[in-house]
C-alpha cells in the first residue's frame, strides 16, 4: 500500500520570531530599537504622520549643511574685534598682545569662536591669565583679557622683577614704584636664594616664605597694597611695613582675606590712631600696639596700661563679619571667640624706625607679654621698637 508523504507546512513568523532581528544587542538597546521600529511603522500607516516623518528626515541634513555653510561663509566672519582688560599691560607688550588676538580672531566665525586658539596666541605673555571671547552675530567679537597683576617686586643682589600673586614671574617690565619689596634671599625662599639670581620671566618662585608672602599681597585691597613698602619675615612671622611706618603682623599666609579685613577695620577705628603696629595673626582678635606714653584716643592711660576685656558684642560682630566675608570657615577656636583680652607689653628704649630688612632680625625681636605687673614685663626681653601697650582694636 502506497504511503503519501506530505511536505511540512512552512513555519509562519509570528510575534516571537520578530524579535530575532535584535538578537545580540543589550536589552535596553533592543527595547529601544523595537520601540523605534514600532513608532515608524505606526507613523507610516498614517498619511499625515508619514509626510511629517519624511519632512523631518529631509530637514536634518539640510539644517546641518546650512549651519556648516553659515559658519564657514562670509555671513558670520569676524570683522570687528574689540580687545578689553589690558590695564597693567603697557608699552610694546600691550600692542603685541592686542595684535596677536586680532590676527587670530580674523580667521574665526561668530558662530564658532575658538577660545583655545586665542589663549595660545598670547601664551608667551605671563601677564595674561586667561582670555574670554564674546561673539556678536554677524561680525562682532569682543575679547576680554584677564590679567594676573604684579603684587610685589622681587629683589636679589640689587636686581628686581615683578611677581604675580600666584608666584609667576612677570619680568622687570612690569615694575612700578608702588610695588612692595620682597627679598628673594628670605629664609625658606628656595631656588631664588640658592642660585643668587632672579628666576626667569614666566617661571614660578618657590619656597614657603615667598609663596605665603605673595598670597598675603595678592589678597590685599588695591588701596592698601599701594601703602605697603615691603614684606619680610620677622619675629612675629610675616610682617608688612606700611609707608606711614605702621607694622602689620600677619604671622603666616593662612586666611589672608580675613586678616586684611581685620586690618582694614582696625585702621578705620579712631581708637587705633597713633598705633605703632597692628597684630592680625588671629583676625577675630586684632590688637593695636602703641608707643610709650601714647594714650589711645577715647581711652584713659589707666585703661590702656591694664588688662581688660573688649565688648563681647563687638568681638562677636567682627567674627561674624569675617566669616561672611570669606565664605565661612575660620581657624580653630575663632568661631567660639566672643571676647578679646588685652595683653600688656612693655619694651626697652629704642627708636621706632624702619623695620629690619628682610632676612635679618628686627631690633628687639623678643616680646614680653603677660598679665603680671609692668615692672615684671620690663625685665623681660624687649619687643618691637618703642611699643608700650597692646590693646584689642574695635
Amino acid at each position: 500500500m502506497a504511503r503519501s508523504v506530505a511536505a511540512p507546512a512552512p513555519r509562519r513568523l509570528g510575534r516571537r520570531g520578530a524579535r530575532t532581528a535584535f538578537v545580540g544587542l543589550p536589552r535596553p538597546l533592543s527595547a529601544a530599537a523595537r520601540l523605534l521600529r514600532a513608532g515608524i511603522a505606526f507613523a507610516w500607516r498614517r498619511r499625515r504622520l508619514q509626510i511629517a516623518l519624511i519632512a523631518v528626515l529631509l530637514a536634518i541634513p539640510l539644517l546641518g549643511g546650512g549651519w556648516w555653510l553659515a559658519r564657514h561663509s562670509s555671513l558670520s566672519a569676524v570683522e570687528h574685534v574689540q580687545v578689553s582688560g589690558l590695564v597693567a599691560v603697557h608699552g610694546t607688550d600691550a600692542a603685541a598682545i592686542e595684535s596677536a588676538l586680532r590676527n587670530t580672531a580674523d580667521g574665526m566665525s561668530t558662530l564658532g569662536v575658538n577660545p583655545v586658539a586665542l589663549r595660545a596666541a598670547v601664551a608667551r605673555y605671563p601677564i595674561v591669565r586667561s582670555v574670554r571671547a564674546h561673539a556678536s552675530f554677524p561680525h562682532g567679537l569682543r575679547i576680554e583679557v584677564i590679567e594676573q597683576r604684579p603684587v610685589a617686586a622681587l629683589v636679589e643682589n640689587g636686581a628686581r622683577t615683578a611677581v604675580a600673586a600666584d608666584g609667576v614671574v612677570l619680568g622687570p617690565g612690569y615694575l612700578s614704584s608702588t610695588l612692595p619689596l620682597l627679598n628673594a634671599a628670605e629664609p625658606g625662599a628656595g631656588t631664588a636664594a640658592a642660585t643668587g639670581a632672579l628666576p626667569a620671566t614666566g617661571t614660578s618662585v618657590h619656597g614657603s616664605t615667598l609663596v605665603q608672602a605673595l598670597s598675603i599681597l595678592g589678597a590685599a585691597p588695591r588701596s592698601l597694597l599701594r601703602t605697603v613698602t615691603r614684606v619680610y619675615s620677622g619675629p612675629k612671622g610675616l610682617t608688612a611695613a606700611l609707608r606711614s611706618g605702621l607694622l602689620a603682623y600677619f604671622g603666616d599666609g593662612t586666611r589672608p582675606h580675613a586678616k586684611w579685613i581685620a586690618l582694614t577695620r582696625v585702621l578705620a577705628d579712631p581708637s587705633s590712631a597713633g598705633a605703632v603696629y597692628i597684630d592680625v595673626r588671629l583676625p577675630e582678635r586684632p590688637a593695636a600696639g602703641f608707643a610709650p606714653g601714647t594714650v589711645r584716643p577715647g581711652v584713659s592711660s589707666t585703661e590702656t596700661e591694664s588688662s581688660s576685656g573688649s565688648d563681647p558684642a563687638t568681638a562677636a560682630e567682627l567674627s561674624a563679619s569675617l566669616d561672611a566675608a570669606v565664605g565661612g570657615g575660620s581657624s580653630s577656636g575663632a568661631a567660639t571667640t566672643a571676647t578679646a583680652t588685652t595683653t600688656t607689653t612693655t619694651t626697652g628704649s629704642s627708636s621706632a624706625g624702619e623695620p629690619a630688612p628682610s632676612g635679618s632680625a628686627a631690633p628687639g625681636a623678643a616680646s614680653a607679654t603677660g598679665t603680671g605687673s609692668a615692672s615684671e614685663a620690663t625685665s623681660a626681653s624687649p619687643s618691637e621698637p618703642g611699643i608700650s601697650g597692646e590693646t584689642p582694636a574695635g
